[in-house]
């Protein structure tokens, strides 16, 4: 889904309310750690896409919504905020300069040479997404939770259209092996810390599924190389998610699920679905009992008009369990 307008954090009550039903996520530390630690010092996103460039990416909109045969590796370099009160007013955040080392031949490899010796944070978007809506989000979230390792986005060829929910879906199943190529050759690289993973919506069925892949064709040393898994908002029919985590076996307990009981888009979701619930909707004790974290955020979401499905992004209590998710898995 595309970002929706950062709130203001909610005070008082409502902070207590989050608290009272995160659970062992609930503790928040201080502060977020400095927002600029990361990107700051290399403004720079690694990118790797199963979308066709646009004009060999020298232009916006650098990759559009056309499946590419190969997976494509770029470094997208960021131009960050003004620091002038004018600056900020008319430039707004963060944005794409420009597009460098394009690769479209062994992109994997490209990739796990640019993240080499860093841990990396790895972003996989939702349903409705654009590679600048993906790419604007995943600076979101490294600057939201301080991380100092290497930023990456997987992005997919969502057609960024309301009516896009099913073709959204079969691009996002037609990107698991590219996306399996992609962690397997980070495994593979002499040196590197973990790579921690962040997927939102339908980008969580295309984790999941990719993960049992890796699973299954990579065994303990593919999986040892991924730290944590958070799972925000999971757009996956329950059964199937119960299913995925039994082929997971162990590797589960890296999991957390964000979940919220009043998010309306995977409402909707449930209805196309015949009413099945999605597991990001479902109450905490049911997820619980699969094996995986959860911090329920239903309480924290906004009013009758919000669609609670970014709580992730548009919130920093939230924010802290993802940061404190990657805390539990450095190595």
């Amino acid at each position: 889904m595309l970002p929706i307008t950062r709130r203001l954090a909610l005070a008082g009550l409502a902070s207590l309310a989050l608290s009272g039903c995160l659970g062992d996520d609930s503790a928040l530390t201080s502060a977020v750690a400095s927002p600029g630690a990361g990107l700051s010092k290399d403004p720079t996103l690694l990118v790797a896409t199963t979308r066709l460039p646009v004009a060999e990416a020298r232009e916006e909109p650098w990759f559009g919504s056309e499946r590419s045969p190969d997976l494509v590796f770029a470094e997208a370099k960021l131009r960050p905020p003004s620091d002038s009160l004018i600056g900020r007013v008319t430039s707004g955040g963060w944005s794409i300069a420009g597009v460098d080392s394009l690769t479209t031949s062994n992109g994997a490899q490209a990739f796990a040479q640019a993240a080499l010796g860093r841990d990396l944070l790895l972003y996989i978007h939702g349903y409705r997404e654009s590679f600048e809506t993906a790419a604007t989000s995943t600076i979101e979230l490294s600057q939201g939770i301080g991380f100092r390792g290497a930023t990456g986005l997987f992005t997919w060829p969502s057609a960024a259209s309301t009516l896009s929910y099913v073709a959204d879906r079969e691009s996002a199943m037609w990107s698991r092996d590219a996306l399996e190529d992609l962690l397997a050759a980070i495994s593979k690289t002499p040196s590197g810390g973990r790579t921690h993973i962040v997927a939102h919506s339908m980008g969580t069925l295309l984790t999941l599924e990719t993960l049992r892949m890796l699973r299954a064709t990579g065994g303990d040393s593919a999986m040892e190389r991924i730290g944590a898994v958070v799972l925000a908002a999971p757009d996956i029919d329950i059964d199937l998610f119960a299913r995925g985590l039994e082929r997971l076996g162990p590797d589960a307990k890296k999991i957390t699920v964000i979940s919220s009981t009043n998010d309306r888009a995977l409402a909707v979701s449930s209805r196309l679905a015949g009413g099945i619930i999605r597991a990001g909707a479902a109450d905490r004790a049911r997820l619980e009992a699969l094996g995986v974290r959860v911090a329920d955020a239903s309480e924290f979401g906004g009013g009758l008009m919000t669609i609670n499905h970014d709580l992730f992004l548009s919130n920093k209590e939230v924010q802290q369990v993802v940061k404190r998710a990657i805390e539990r898995e450095k190595v």
